[in-house]
């Protein structure tokens, strides 16, 4: 019997259980978990608002990393490759059976703990500033800069050649910021983006995993043929874009749903996360984990991402 983290209905309370690992099928490993990221899309999960919604029970986790233990016919990887998982739910349990597809083999280098919160995050944040073609030279602003996703935005911004904004409340949450290489910082509780981005020369390019009042500051402050990136509305809000708007600036608004390449481009996927894991092992990225914490505290690791007070990624340590 292996523990597992669920949810027995949408919108209910999630809680621990207890059920049979399986074994493998055909495609499918068996893998020990070892520790899982968690992400907004959990929280959407537990509330039954996110746009997959496998019948309930559910087990939550959408990314973690492990061991293979077992492997079903047909599968290439051997018991005992280090892999991280996305797989979009599973991922908060000791153990369980998931498609060899969606296992990513890691170096030995890089430890459980990162390894669970790495594709996501680094994912996103890579597949969507190559969508936005951000070059060398241009200025991106990123919102939510000290979140799980807005600290690799500005990692890999800078990477790019870009100067960097870095958008977030507090000091401790800037200087994390700093810290992952932004060349400017906006306190968020005590400046105004829309000015302080107009008197730093406006931006190029939007990262935006927050929404609402910060994503309409932000437009008002782009250049002309700026291009948007909406992520993710961690405010709650969903902003309505006027489309005159967008015509008259001659503004881009691109959405990114790393999880949907996996659906129709998972070349694009695969040649982002190659690149990622080469950046690492060469030392250019440097995962930022914030918090750490045992698998009987789930709970407390959902608030807190539900409370928006983590700095970098919030990790489940499961073994």
């Amino acid at each position: 019997m292996v523990k597992h983290y669920q949810i027995s209905e949408y919108g209910g309370v999630p809680g621990f259980a207890e059920g049979e690992s399986g074994q493998p099928a055909a495609g499918e490993v068996s893998i020990r978990i070892a520790a899982c990221g968690l992400n907004f899309a959990d929280l959407l999960t537990i509330e039954g608002t996110y746009q997959d919604r496998p019948e309930p029970p559910v087990t939550l986790g959408k990314e973690f990393s492990g061991t293979v233990e077992a492997a079903g016919e047909g599968c290439t990887l051997r018991p005992g490759t280090r892999v991280a998982v996305y797989s979009g739910q599973g991922g908060l349990a000791e153990a369980g059976c998931f498609p060899e597809a969606r296992c990513l083999p890691i170096p030995d280098l890089m430890p459980f703990d990162v390894a669970a919160g790495f594709q996501v995050a680094y994912g996103t944040s890579h597949v969507a500033l190559e969508r936005a073609a951000l070059k060398a030279g241009e200025t991106l602003l990123v919102l939510g800069a000290a979140g799980g996703v807005g600290l690799t935005a500005v990692e890999i911004g800078r990477a790019m050649g870009a100067t960097v904004i870095a958008c977030a409340r507090g000091a401790d949450r800037l200087d994390a910021a700093r810290e992952a290489g932004a060349h400017h910082l906006i306190d968020t509780e005590t400046q105004d983006i829309r000015d302080t981005v107009k008197g730093l020369g406006r931006a190029d390019v939007v990262y935006d995993p927050v929404g609402g009042d910060q994503f309409r500051a932000a437009f008002r402050a782009v250049k002309p043929g700026a291009r948007m990136l909406a992520i993710g509305f961690a405010s709650g809000d969903v902003p309505q874009i006027p489309a005159n708007h967008l015509m008259v600036k001659n503004v881009s608004v691109i959405g990114v749903n790393w999880g949907g390449f996996l659906q129709f481009d998972p070349k694009t996927l695969a040649d982002s996360l190659r690149t990622l894991i080469r950046w690492y092992e060469e030392g250019k990225l440097r995962p930022n984990i914030g918090h750490r914490l045992p698998f009987d505290q789930t709970p407390q690791a959902l608030d807190l991402l539900r409370d928006r007070k983590a700095v970098g990624k919030i990790v489940v340590e499961i073994a």
